[in-house]
């Protein structure tokens, strides 16, 4: 008797549209798409993607997160990417002048990177700025900030748990 191989486990589990129903998103989705079948570059690839992840994997990034980072040697002069929202954080005095690229920029962060003199692009500009990615940091928020992940792991109480 010959058995065959196993073909339940075949299905590649990912998305591959946003699930939203957000016509600019999905307008940012099929430019894109265009340039991820277009261009050989991963940054698009790799934008695209997170343009079709759930908003718990698209965390916020703050303000001083975003700082810090952009503050890296090499990193002058570039323009910082997210795929989600940049958040303000109070506990930042002095903003730099920074140039950033967001789905989403919260009205107290705006105000306080333009004061600055930095600039806000949108994905649409940035795609027509470096259409390859050129010149730019792609930055994501922590996936694991939200409040929930206190929750997991050994139950609370028992030796070594750090669970809520």
């Amino acid at each position: 008797m010959i058995v065959d191989i196993r073909h339940n486990k075949d299905r590649k589990v990912r998305r591959k549209e946003p699930k939203s129903q957000d016509i600019y998103l999905r307008l940012l989705v099929k430019l894109y798409r265009f340039l991820a079948r277009r261009t050989n570059s991963t940054f698009n690839q790799v934008v695209l993607k997170r343009l079709f992840m759930s908003r718990t994997n698209r965390p916020p990034l703050s303000l001083s997160r975003m700082i810090r980072k952009m503050k890296l040697p090499g990193r002058e002069n570039k323009t910082a990417v997210v795929v989600g929202t940049i958040t303000d954080d109070v506990r930042v005095q002095e903003v730099p002048k920074l140039k950033v690229c967001a789905l989403r920029v919260t009205s107290r962060a705006r105000s306080r990177i333009l004061k600055a003199g930095g600039k806000i692009l949108t994905f649409d500009q940035l795609a027509l700025d470096s259409p390859k990615g050129c010149g730019t940091v792609l930055l994501s928020g922590p996936r694991k900030g939200r409040e929930v992940y206190r929750h997991f792991g050994k139950a609370p109480g028992t030796p070594h748990s750090h669970t809520k």
